[in-house]
């Protein structure tokens, strides 16, 4: 069912930390899956990670001072690179390939839409610049003007991002 232009839509699940992003992002990927979409995800992080284990084949060519490490299988593909900074979220959404579609997780600041995640215990006002925001999932209401879900109602963000980024016109 993979989209037949060259633009991809980027939206970006977000909200306060601990807040129930990616229990809702896992949720909404297996809705958009199911119904039959190519779904891509960039997750952001203001901290440093490592995906190579120690002593691994692609952690000692790391070490020794490849700017690029590819691992491929007949079934995944993994791609370490080095970078002086970080790049931006268009060049690593280029980098996914063909996609229907690309949520983010954590690029609150990003100029993407969002849909924005909240819960009641961890504060009621918005993270994201309220006219980016295209949705809340929440379980209190606040006074935005755009459509509520609720925490566990993936299908319904779905069918949004579906009419409002996915129609086959």
């Amino acid at each position: 069912m993979t989209l037949q232009n060259a633009f991809i839509p980027i939206v970006s699940i977000a909200g306060r930390a601990r807040v129930g992003k990616t229990t809702f992002l896992v949720k909404l990927i297996a809705e958009l899956k199911r119904r039959g979409y190519r779904v891509g995800v960039i997750k952001h992080s203001v901290h440093e990670f490592a995906l190579d284990k120690s002593g691994t084949d692609t952690w000692k060519h790391t070490r020794a001072g490849a700017d690029a490490v590819a691992f491929v299988s007949p079934h995944h593909v993994s791609l370490i690179r080095q970078v002086d900074q970080e790049i931006d979220l268009q060049e690593a959404a280029a980098m996914l390939g063909a996609m229907d579609l690309i949520l983010t997780e954590g690029y609150k600041r990003a100029h993407t839409p969002k849909i924005e995640v909240s819960r009641r215990e961890l504060g009621t006002e918005p993270v994201c610049r309220s006219h980016e925001i295209i949705a809340l999932v929440s379980d209190h209401p606040v006074d935005l003007a755009v459509p509520r879900f609720d925490l566990d109602d993936a299908a319904g963000v779905a069918t949004l991002i579906e009419a409002r980024f996915l129609s086959r016109q």
